[in-house]
Parts: structure tokens; C-alpha cells; sequence
């Protein structure tokens, strides 16, 4: 048998253990993940005494925590595991040696470190350990059976929506549009960024989220990035445009994942958003906005436009641009349904291929690793309600907004509404203040809302070779946080 490194000794032996342990737990598989009703403490008041009853009685859940929160740190060191792939990729280029083994092993650790260096990799990287975990304590049906019982909808919209949004006509169309916005402040660099930062996420509320974030990032690379702004000027861009994003699809019930969670379920429709958030939102976009533009006023007036040569092709017939809007239609309509928007996706790439003249290939590579991403997320998440629910249902009406916020920061925002769903006697004002929090935080890290990894993965090549770092977002999006918290807290 050929020579076996330990590494390879030791992942031969623990997948046979997994094995192992599975086939025993076959038929033994409980209900998982334990309904929190089945802890019986609603009688509890203190929220330490509930959390620690529940640890007690499922410890499972604190495991499942606990890599939850290690996912966590491991996105604020994604910058680390570059620098040490760099490390031995330059290694490997430098090693002229006939030695296979040793270029062979090189090259693994390059690219498995480049890969744990991807933030839209993190959460799907931890989700090997928890998988590994399931299966010892709790049996494969169990992990088998939570794995098909979730929900990935979300994570399918936004790589197919990703897609669609980045295509060339959809693209020109969206240029065109806040180009007309843009020239009323003579199409410099400055008005561009007014435009795309106003305009581009308030249209997130007619054709999503996600699709908003897409183009307003693609033309944020072509107008403004590219033209090699001040570290701090792109920082204060990121932090801005994540925190538009977040709110800007308020105005509707439809385009924002928060609302979508509990929008049914609390019977908010459209008129309901748009009286009670959306023009709070589009005033405090305007009004950040404003705020980092007098900020950084002279830089941007600074910045001088460059001749761009696909600004002289000629655009896609109009009729190209009409199908491809009703593709997004068709996709915003049945959001809700992964197979009917797979199976708009396939017609889509078939009409993509069939008028190939007007069209550019079409990038999935980052649509992927953001669905990737998502459902990821979305598999840690269902594990932090034993949590997440008694803390949201223990809040008051200021301290839950704030909670809320900051729990967006550590969790998809979505998510953290779609809990507070679950928590029962939710009065009217604490519905708004869990939404209004997780509207106002979805901006705070690239996992607070889902759009954020699809701007992450289109402007990181923006910010040299480390890519975007977490905590310098963080303080970019503060300010802006903290407008669009006042705007809905404040004028009720």
C-alpha cells in the first residue's frame, strides 16, 4: 500500500467512525433540532435561568453554538488565510526541484487556504464539523432530515436573481436609468455616486434586494472604483451601500428578505410598509448619504471620469432588455418556489444563448459562491433559535431594536425576523422594532443581510490583495446604521 501521510491515516479512520456511528443511529433518530416548546420552560422568566436550562437539557445546542460563533471569527480572519496562501503559492513558483511530493503538497495547502480565505466559503467550511457532529450524537436521518427540511429558497433566488442582474441588458437598462439621474449633476464621478447610492437601492424595492445590490456594485466598480479612490472613501462607498441596500427595499412588501420572513404571517402589505418604513427609509438614505458626501465632498469633486469604450456599443434592441425584466418578474414571483425559479434560470440561459450577439457571458462563479454562502448560513442559523428567540422575547421596544441590530451583525437579518415570527404575544410595536433593527443593521457585516456577499464578491478586487476587512466595514456603515435607526425609531 502506498506510503499514507497521518493527516490522510486520521481522515480515513474518522470518516469510517462517522460511518460507523451513523449506521448505529440509523434507527434512532429523535426529532432534530428539538422543538423549543418540548423544553417546557415557559414558566421561566430569568433569560439566564432559560438559557441554561436549555443547555442543560439539549447540550447539543451549545456545540452547535459554539462553531456557529468560531464560522463567526473565522469571516474576520479571511484576510490570514490569504496571506499564508499567498505564502506558499509564491513557495510553490519558486520551487524548481523534480520533488512532485512536495510541490503536490504545496499546491494543496495554497489552495485550500485560498479557499478558507473566501468569506462565502466560511459558513459552507463549518458546515463539515457540525454535519460530522450531527451524525455522531444525533444519527444520519437526523442530519439527513434537517438538511431536506430547510428551507434553501432564499439561497436559490439570489444566485439565480445575481445572475440575471448582472447580465448585459439588464445592466444597460440600469445604467440608462440612473444615468438620466446622474446627468442632472452634469454625469461627473460625484453625481454617479450620488445616483447609484439614492436611486439604485430604492429601486431594490420593485425589482429586489439582491438585484439592486448587484447593479448598483457593478456600476459602482465601472463609475466610481475604478477610478482609484482613497481607502477611506471606498470603505465609507461599501459601508453605505450595504446599508441602503439593507433598507432600501422597504418600500414594498415583497423585496426585502427581512419582510418577506414575516410579512404573510403579520399580514403587512405594501401600503403597510411604505407609511410605516419606506419613506423613512428613503429619507434616511438621502440624509446619509448626504452626510458622507459634505464629508468627503472634495475628494469626490476631485475624481476625474475616464473615456469608457463600452459606453460606444451599441445597447441590446429594446425587445432583448424586455425579456430579460420579465425573467426577473418571473423570478420575484416565484421567489418562494426554488424548482419554478431553477426552471426560469434554465429558459433564461437558453434565450441568453440564443441571442448570444447581444449578450455577454453571463458570471456564475459569484452568483454560486453567494448562494453558497446563503445556504450555509441558512443551515447554522435554524441551530441559534434555542437562543435567539428568548433573547428577542425578552426585550422591550427600544432595547429589542438595539438587540436586534446587533444580533443582524452576527446572523442574516432574515433570519433574526423570521425568530421574532415565532416568539408568541408580539405586540404591534415590537414587530416594528425587530424589523426596524434588522432593517437599520443588515449593512454592519458582509452576513447581516443577504445581498451583502453578492457586493462583497463584485468590489473586493477594489481593496488590494487582502480584500475587504471586516472590522474597517463595520465602522464605514456605522454612521449610516445609526441614521436609518434614528429615522425609524425616532419619527413614528
Amino acid at each position: 500500500m502506498p506510503h499514507e501521510s497521518t493527516l490522510h491515516r486520521f481522515l480515513r479512520r474518522a470518516i469510517l467512525a462517522l460511518l460507523l456511528a451513523g449506521c448505529a443511529n440509523l434507527a434512532a433518530a429523535a426529532e432534530f433540532p428539538r422543538p423549543l416548546e418540548t423544553f417546557q420552560d415557559q414558566g421561566i422568566t430569568d433569560l439566564g435561568t432559560k438559557l441554561l436550562h436549555r443547555a442543560r437539557s439539549e447540550p447539543f445546542n451549545v456545540f452547535a453554538s459554539a462553531l456557529f460563533v468560531l464560522a463567526i471569527i473565522h469571516t474576520f480572519l479571511t484576510s490570514k488565510f490569504r496571506a499564508l496562501s499567498h505564502r506558499y503559492q509564491h513557495e510553490l513558483e519558486a520551487h524548481t526541484e523534480p520533488d512532485f511530493t512536495h510541490r503536490d503538497r504545496l499546491q494543496f495547502r495554497a489552495q485550500m487556504l485560498h479557499f478558507a480565505g473566501e468569506v462565502e466559503a466560511v459558513f459552507g467550511i463549518w458546515l463539515v464539523p457540525l454535519f460530522a457532529a450531527i451524525v455522531v450524537f444525533k444519527g444520519w436521518n437526523a442530519m439527513v432530515h434537517y438538511v431536506s427540511d430547510t428551507s434553501f429558497s432564499e439561497a436559490v433566488f439570489v444566485t439565480v436573481i445575481m445572475a440575471m442582474a448582472a447580465s448585459k441588458p439588464v445592466l444597460v437598462f440600469a445604467e440608462g436609468v440612473l444615468g438620466k439621474v446622474a446627468a442632472l449633476g452634469g454625469s461627473t464621478p460625484a453625481a454617479w455616486w450620488l445616483a447609484i447610492l439614492i436611486v439604485g437601492p430604492l429601486l431594490g424595492s420593485f425589482i429586489t434586494e439582491p438585484a439592486a445590490m448587484t447593479i448598483c456594485a457593478l456600476l459602482l466598480s465601472r463609475r466610481f472604483y475604478s477610478l482609484n479612490p482613497s481607502p477611506r472613501l471606498r470603505y465609507a462607498t461599501l459601508g453605505l451601500l450595504f446599508v441602503n441596500i439593507s433598507v432600501g427595499g422597504t418600500l414594498t412588501h415583497f423585496a426585502a428578505p427581512p419582510v418577506v420572513m414575516v410579512a404573510q404571517k403579520w399580514s403587512w402589505g405594501t401600503p403597510h410598509m411604505f407609511m410605516h418604513f419606506g419613506w423613512k427609509a428613503a429619507l434616511g438614505i438621502g440624509l446619509a448619504t448626504a452626510l458622507y458626501f459634505v464629508f468627503f465632498r472634495r475628494e469626490l469633486r476631485g475624481l476625474q471620469a475616464i473615456d469608457d469604450d463600452e459606453k460606444q456599443e451599441l445597447p441590446p434592441p429594446f425587445r432583448i432588455v424586455a425579456a430579460h425584466l420579465l425573467f426577473i418578474l418571473w423570478t420575484v414571483l416565484t421567489s418562494h418556489h426554488p424548482a419554478l425559479v431553477v426552471l426560469g434560470f434554465l429558459f433564461f440561459l437558453a434565450y441568453v444563448e440564443a441571442t448570444d450577439r447581444h449578450q455577454d457571458a453571463i458570471a456564475l462563479r459569484a452568483p454560486m459562491l453567494v448562494g453558497f454562502f446563503l445556504a450555509a448560513l441558512v443551515v447554522h442559523g435554524g441551530l441559534q433559535r434555542w437562543w435567539i428567540a428568548p433573547l428577542l422575547g425578552s426585550l422591550g421596544e427600544w432595547p429589542l431594536m438595539i438587540g436586534a441590530t446587533l444580533l443582524t451583525a452576527v446572523n442574516d437579518n432574515a433570519a433574526i425576523t423570521y425568530l421574532a415570527s415565532l416568539v408568541p404575544g408580539f405586540s404591534d410595536e415590537l414587530k416594528y422594532a425587530v424589523v426596524a433593527g434588522a432593517m437599520a443593521g443588515g449593512g454592519l457585516t458582509v452576513i447581516a443581510n443577504a445581498p451583502n456577499p453578492a457586493g462583497q464578491s463584485i468590489l473586493q478586487k477594489h481593496f488590494g490583495e487582502d480584500g475587504i476587512a471586516p472590522l474597517k466595514l463595520l465602522l464605514a456603515a456605522l454612521v449610516p446604521t445609526l441614521v436609518m435607526g434614528a429615522a425609524f425609531m425616532l419619527l413614528r
